[in-house]
């Protein structure tokens, strides 16, 4: 038995702290609402009315949920933390609206050895920012102090959503036909995939995070650190383009262009790529070479400058892409579907059953531009 009184802080918990953190980002989650969104925060569980359900023929939820990696390690490294929410919410709000679903709200949880107020103000900043930005409301959250567990510098993000669209209107690989025209939306940079791959080529390599190089205008940390591109409002508005029919979306994450876009054809199709249309961000060609890693295994692992593909008719592709330029997101064509029978397998691997799926199959072709 311990002769002195052994408390909470003792412990390495301080609620305070905790408390003054939920104090500094109320500002920054006021702005990440929606008028559905009941009570504020602090809550035991977030509030949304759901009455909009009732007016829709056979309403059908989405859900996802997702963290962001060992890119935080880079963010901790940095000291920099107000980017790090728009990597967890690309990666959470993204995937829903890959079956045509509208994100409508999400919730947030933060581990870390020891609360910095400041800190973890900063990572709810940069969530809160891009949940505006994509529509989505964030309702709530948790922060957890683990201390013993994480070193006090150290925290990890995860987070959940949840939308919802009519059942008519769900996109899948049924809608997908030979001939339809691959679009291909540009990344933003490595978003929040393969940063395990980065870290071990930038550590064998014995650079710093604050080396500057020439290729990127600016120090390795700032390049890798970039946020992920919040696609969600912008899809949304694509689907719902009066004279755009969008049959299929892949959102690009881990696993790579190939493995992510076989997941969204249907058995009989292949989407075939074609290399040429497109010029990875330097930064792709950068780590490629300072790590000797095999192409195919690169390829596996970022998106090369891809952050989603869209598939439909060629008597979209026009208003599509003008859809996408007026949103700021640059676009192309990257490719087609194909018969599987029609696929020349010995030219190119065709990757298909990628991450459980007995879909479709996607093959890779020529060099990049």
């Amino acid at each position: 038995m311990s002769e002195t009184p052994i408390t909470y802080a003792d412990a390495g918990v301080d609620v305070e702290a905790g408390d003054k953190a939920v104090e500094l980002m109320k500002a920054s989650v006021a702005r990440a609402q929606r008028p559905e969104v009941l009570g504020g925060l602090g809550g035991f569980a977030g509030l949304f009315d759901a009455s909009m359900l009732a007016r829709m023929t056979r309403p059908v939820l989405a859900t996802s949920t997702d963290g962001v990696g060992t890119k935080v390690a880079i963010a901790q490294a940095l000291d920099v933390h107000d980017t790090i929410g728009f990597d967890l919410v690309g990666m959470v709000v993204d995937d829903i609206v890959v079956c045509g679903a509208e994100p409508l709200f999400m919730t947030d949880y933060i581990a870390t050895g020891k609360v910095v107020p400041e800190r973890i103000a900063a990572i709810v900043s940069g969530i809160a920012r891009a949940c505006e930005q994509a529509g989505v409301a964030l309702v709530g959250g948790e922060t957890a102090e683990h201390p013993g567990l994480l070193e006090p510098q150290e925290y990890d993000v995860a987070g959940a959503a949840t939308g919802v669209v009519e059942y008519a209107d769900l996109l899948s690989p049924d809608r997908v036909r030979a001939g339809d025209v691959l679009l291909g939306l540009a990344s933003s940079g490595l978003h929040a995939n393969g940063y395990s791959l980065v870290r071990r080529i930038v550590a064998s390599a014995g650079w710093s995070w604050d080396r500057e190089v020439p290729e990127f205008g600016r120090t390795l940390g700032e390049e890798v650190l970039t946020p992920t591109r919040v696609y969600a409002a912008d899809l949304l508005r694509l689907i719902r383009t009066e004279g755009v029919e969008v049959h299929a979306l892949s959102h690009v994450t881990g696993g790579g262009l190939a493995a992510n876009l076989a997941r969204v054809l249907p058995p009989g199709l292949c989407g075939v790529v074609e290399r040429s249309s497109w010029s990875p961000a330097p930064v792709f060609g950068v780590l490629q070479r300072l790590g000797s890693v095999p192409q195919a295994d690169l390829e596996r692992t970022l998106n090369m400058g891809v952050g989603f593909v869209a598939a439909l008719p060629h008597s979209s592709v026009d208003a599509a892409l003008e859809v996408l330029t007026h949103a700021g997101v640059p676009a192309w064509v990257l490719g087609r579907v194909q018969p599987m029978e029609e696929i020349d397998a010995a030219a190119a691997e065709v990757v298909t059953g990628a991450k459980g799926v007995h879909g479709g199959g996607a093959q890779l072709l020529g060099d990049y531009a």
